[in-house]
């Protein structure tokens, strides 16, 4: 274990990223906690990060030698910052990367998958996370969880296709092993939970757990699209829209062993993701 030289960890108080900083600082590791208001986190040294301030990082690069990368959020062209900040990481010392993907985007695909296809020429260890949708997408202030809270509804363009949503808590357990293992993947690597689930199943499951009558109600793409430019770009909401047309046509219909495979125990259920986040 390196004490010295520490990990920088980017979105440190996000849904991953505060995940990660957990499992780094319960292993004895020195993480910088990264975010654009250097927020205390426990156990890490808050430091003030921004994609689109280049002034806030080499501070922030300043003893890092790994990093873990939360694209910026909302954005449909991640590479135009990220990039640039890439090459000053591998100048200032940096040798690991771990990338937060996802499962629609492969390498050299839109938004992040340009980030992607780049790391490999960027650092001597790299691994990109590529999880299926997360659980969490159904809790705290999320477009799902409010629709639930305010109207017993979950509205997607997705019909009856199928996902293999993730708990947050094992993308993080893989990232910190990406991280700290010795030897790392060098690949990407696609995450997703026990089961493939429509978001019918995840509607029935919630009602179970809650006692609250919760449905699924079918979108067209555009009504999806059209609902999601109200708050973000048009063409964030339009790819968004896209994943789930995708997911209809049974995309995201599948599972993986990497969970298992990297930490050595099974990916959560989404009951049990329920009975601990939403009962």
């Amino acid at each position: 274990m390196n004490t010295t030289s520490a990990t920088l960890v980017v979105g440190a108080t996000g849904t991953t990223g505060r995940r990660v900083t957990a499992g780094l600082t319960a292993k004895g590791y020195r993480v910088k906690a990264a975010g654009r208001s250097a927020t205390p986190v426990e156990g890490a040294e808050p430091v003030r990060f921004d994609w689109n301030k280049p002034s806030t990082w080499d501070e922030a690069l300043d003893g890092v030698d790994r990093v873990y990368l939360i694209p910026p959020i909302g954005s449909s062209d991640p590479a135009a910052a990220m990039l640039p900040f890439l090459r000053r990481a591998r100048t200032a010392g940096v040798h690991r990367a771990v990338l937060l993907s996802s499962s629609a985007i492969p390498a050299g695909g839109p938004a992040v998958g340009q980030v992607h296809e780049a790391l490999p020429g960027l650092f001597e260890q790299w691994a990109v996370l590529r999880p299926s949708w997360f659980m969490q997408n159904f809790t705290g202030s999320t477009p799902h969880a409010r629709s639930i809270r305010e109207d017993g509804a979950i509205l997607t363009a997705s019909g009856d296709g199928r996902v293999g949503f993730i708990d947050a808590q094992d993308i993080a357990a893989v990232a910190v092993c990406a991280l700290t293992d010795e030897q790392t993947p060098n690949t990407d690597l696609i995450l997703t939970g026990p089961q493939t689930l429509s978001y019918g199943d995840v509607a029935a499951i919630i009602s179970e757990v809650t006692g609250r009558p919760v449905v699924h109600r079918h979108l067209t793409f555009e009504q999806l699209r059209d609902r999601w430019a109200a708050e973000i770009p048009l063409e964030f909401a339009t790819m968004l829209a896209g994943m789930d047309r995708a997911i209809a046509g049974g995309a995201e219909d599948r599972t993986s062993d990497t969970v298992q495979r990297l930490t050595g125990r099974p990916p959560g259920s989404f009951r049990a993701f329920a009975g601990r986040e939403l009962a």
